[in-house]
């Protein structure tokens, strides 16, 4: 299998009458368990990167390449989301590293604010094929 997406997975998944299971992987140790935990139960699988994991890795890419390259060797079907990202600037990094799904979280803004930025960054990801998730409010 490969690297595949998030729409897919979930699509697959409703059509199937079945759930997908999504995973926060903090270090490479993590996402190679998520991968083989996935291929023990044969199922696909999303592994999350939370916006605390890259602060604590000083940077997105490392851990980032480091799944793309567990989910290409893995036998089953691996996404990668962004998770409860506040900085608008990581979620484009992310996108452009090959996540297929974003949670971007502005719930801190005032409400009609949190809505502005929400949309800015779901017209910029579904402009390059990515599904965003919003934190609307706590």
């Amino acid at each position: 299998m490969t690297l595949t997406t998030t729409a897919s997975l979930i699509s697959s998944a409703y059509e199937e009458g079945r759930g997908v299971a999504a995973f926060n992987a903090i270090n490479l140790e993590t996402v190679e368990a998520i991968a083989t935990g996935a291929e023990t139960a044969n199922r696909p699988v999303i592994v999350q990167i939370s916006e605390n994991a890259v602060r604590y890795h000083r940077g997105l890419a490392p851990l980032a390449q480091a799944a793309i390259a567990v989910a290409s060797g893995s036998t089953m079907p691996i996404a990668l989301h962004l998770d409860h990202a506040t900085d608008e600037r990581l979620v484009g990094i992310a996108v452009d590293l090959g996540f297929s799904s974003v949670m971007y979280d502005a719930s801190q803004l005032p409400y009609e604010d949190n809505l502005a930025r929400t949309a800015a960054v779901a017209r910029r990801c579904h402009d390059r094929g990515a599904h965003v998730e919003a934190e609307l409010g706590e």
